[in-house]
C-alpha cells in the first residue's frame, strides 16, 4: 500500500459501471471514515472502467440495499475513470481482477500501477478462501446485492483499519 502519511489520503473505488459495487463501497467506506472522525484525513470517491452509465445514479437495488442497511447512496452519479486520475488518488481499490487489468492498462508509470489493489484483499476470510473478486450483482436480485453488501462491508472494514494504521503511524 502507498504511504498514507500526508493527509488527506485519497481513495477511489473502481468497478465496471460505477452503479453497483463501487458506489456501495464508496458509501460504506465513507461512513467508516466519518464514524472515526477522519473525513479531513481520508477522502473517498468511486468510478467505472466503462462508460455505459456515466451520469446515472447507483443501481436501484444498490440504493435499496444501502437504505435497508442504514446508508444513503442517493447523491451518487456514475463517472468513468480517466488516465489522469492516477495523479489524484493514493489508492485505487478495484472490485475484481478484470478491473485491475483495465486500470493497469491505463497506468503510464510503475507508481500508477502500484496504487491498484483489490478490495477483498483486505478481508482475511476472503483471502483464505481465495475469493478475491467482489461478485458483480448487475442483473441479479436483491439477495445477490445484499450478499455483495456483506462482502463490501467486511472488506471495507479491513481496508479502513489498514489505512488508519498507516495515517496514525
Amino acid at each position: 500500500m502507498p504511504d498514507a502519511s500526508t493527509p488527506p489520503y485519497r481513495v477511489l473505488f473502481v468497478c465496471l459501471g460505477n452503479i453497483c459495487r463501487s458506489p456501495m463501497a464508496e458509501v460504506v467506506f465513507r461512513s467508516l471514515v466519518e464514524e472515526a472522525g477522519l473525513q479531513d484525513r481520508i477522502t473517498v470517491e468511486s468510478a467505472a472502467t466503462g462508460d455505459w452509465h456515466v451520469g446515472e445514479p447507483a443501481h436501484p437495488t444498490t440504493l435499496e440495499v444501502l437504505s435497508d442497511q442504514g446508508y444513503d447512496g442517493s447523491a451518487h452519479r456514475a463517472r468513468k475513470f480517466a488516465r489522469d486520475l492516477f495523479d489524484d488518488y493514493d489508492l485505487l481499490v478495484a472490485m475484481d481482477r478484470m478491473n485491475v487489468k483495465a486500470l493497469q492498462q491505463l497506468a503510464r508509470k510503475p507508481e500508477d500501477a502500484e496504487k491498484i489493489e483489490l478490495l477483498r484483499a483486505y478481508d482475511k476470510q476472503s483471502v483464505d478462501r481465495g475469493e478475491l473478486d467482489v461478485p458483480d450483482p448487475y442483473g441479479a436480485g436483491y439477495k445477490d446485492f445484499n450478499d455483495v453488501f456483506d462482502v463490501v462491508l467486511s472488506s471495507s472494514r479491513g481496508l479502513f483499519e489498514s489505512i488508519r494504521a498507516t495515517i496514525d503511524a
